[in-house]
């Protein structure tokens, strides 16, 4: 005879196959199934009211002591390495990544690598550019960073953000939103950035790990992909053709280049060396001109600098370079020499960097050390 056993929860009979005791209780099979969870993470069995996770992710109070917390914002749960904090404090709240990231513009704190915010442009386009400027030996210090923040963000403008950069040993990198030349040159406060990140004990130059990257809009060449493309050939032959001058800009070492940004190799025709590069050839977005951004072509030779006079000439460079791209001809830019390009350059931070460098008429000038 089939023994019937009575739910402890529920008060309704079952036979003995259905039996199931948790905890002290007799259960049938449904009230088993609606009170009671696996904790995801060590696999017990436990009461639905003694869920210390989420229904997607139930968890026994053990392991959510050991392995989890929950969101001071908004209570996410978050497994413990995916926590944010503001401040670099033990007592600091912990945060999920989408509040820390809203509240880390104003804390000054220092986002990670992947943070990317929404473009903000500044000045007259089409032709943006975009900075990233790695420091270094100062400290990855939000406090640090909340001071470059204030220096160049106010309530109605927010022009830069601090993220990290794992290729620095201890900084971090600056970077802008889309901004024109003059507005970096007139409005953007990269002299007094410069000289407050010395003040703290950055260096950028000196610290032999350090980058500045500049970022073009690829709308500024062209309304079609054509169009774009027949410009940037051009900027990618004017690499090959006067890279040994680049590389003294740069003041990278021929070494640092092929490692950070190397070049995609000479050929006769503009588009031959495009579409080299289209194929693969080359060292991804470690090239002297990164191809690989949907929205900006990426000029990655230039070693970082808290020097603002040659910031700027590097800035004047780039746009210097895209004149050429986009208003000679093919057989017009074959044609030109390194000293009718420099001849041609009229900003006062590019000419002063260029006669420093020798670049320039081989007009050398007094010069002061790079920082």
């Amino acid at each position: 005879m089939t023994e019937i056993f009575t739910c402890s929860h529920c008060g309704a009979s079952f036979p003995s196959s259905e039996r199931m005791e948790f905890d002290g209780d007799i259960l049938c099979p449904s009230c088993l199934e609606s009170s009671t969870v696996f904790c995801s993470q060590c696999g017990s069995r436990i009461w639905s009211d003694d869920n210390a996770g989420t229904s997607d992710t139930p968890l026994c109070q053990n392991c959510y002591d050991r392995c989890y917390t929950n969101c001071e914002r908004c209570g996410t749960l978050l497994p413990l390495s995916d926590v944010y904090y503001e401040e670099d404090d033990d007592d600091a709240p912990p945060l999920c990544h989408d509040c820390f990231q809203r509240s880390a513009g104003a804390k000054g704190t220092i986002h990670d690598y992947y943070f990317k915010p929404e473009p903000v442009f500044y000045g007259t386009g089409p032709r943006y550019f975009g900075v990233e400027l790695e420091i270094d030996d100062g400290g990855e210090d939000t406090h640090h960073a909340a001071k470059l923040l204030t220096l160049a963000n106010d309530s109605r403008e927010n022009r830069i953000y601090c993220k990290h950069d794992g290729s620095l040993n201890d900084g971090f990198e600056i970077v802008t939103h889309p901004m024109s030349l003059d507005y970096h040159l007139h409005q953007m406060p990269w002299e007094a950035i410069c000289k407050e990140a010395v003040s703290m004990g950055y260096t950028s130059h000196q610290a032999r790990t350090c980058g500045l990257h500049i970022h073009v809009s690829r709308d500024a060449f062209g309304e079609t992909e054509d169009q774009q493309d027949r410009s940037i050939a051009r900027i990618l032959y004017f690499f090959e053709k006067h890279w040994e001058e680049l590389l003294k800009f740069s003041r990278r070492t021929q070494r640092q280049l092929e490692h950070w940004a190397a070049r995609y190799g000479f050929k006769e025709q503009p588009m031959e060396i495009l579409d080299h590069a289209k194929k693969g050839y080359h060292s991804g977005r470690y090239a002297c001109v990164n191809l690989t951004n949907r929205d900006t072509i990426e000029f990655r030779i230039f070693r970082g600098t808290l020097k603002y006079n040659t910031l700027a000439a590097a800035l004047q460079l780039v746009d210097r370079i895209c004149d050429v791209a986009l208003y000679l001809s093919d057989e017009e830019l074959k044609a030109m020499s390194w000293t009718t390009f420099a001849g041609g350059c009229q900003p006062p931070e590019l000419v002063q960097y260029l006669k420093e460098r020798r670049l320039y008429v081989n007009e050398p000038v007094e010069t002061e050390a790079e920082i």
